[in-house]
């Protein structure tokens, strides 16, 4: 990602845009004015935009945190749970 202060090393970042309706609808537009070799690509686009838009934030929480050790090379289980302790509550904003 060039022109982005602070990334080095190949690292990227997620920004989360919640509650705009402006970018789907951007997304669902450009194929149609896009010359036929990015229209694939770009319907492809629309398809995850409208699966993500779809989706509960429990559900996306849960793909992203599924995905980070995938994406480190981590082969284990990771559907063991810890052993079962105090509940803990939730304070503050939302973290995944």
């Amino acid at each position: 990602m060039s022109g982005l202060t602070g990334l080095t090393g190949g690292r990227a970042f997620v920004l989360p845009l919640e509650d705009s309706d402006a970018i789907p609808a951007a997304v669902r537009r450009a194929p149609a004015d896009a010359p036929p070799e990015e229209r694939p690509g770009l319907e492809r686009a629309v398809a995850l935009v409208e699966s993500t838009a779809a989706a509960s934030e429990d559900a996306l929480c849960a793909r992203w945190v599924r995905a980070r050790p995938a994406d480190s090379g981590f082969t284990g289980d990771i559907a063991r749970r810890p052993p079962a302790g105090p509940a803990q509550g939730r304070a503050g904003p939302r973290a995944c």
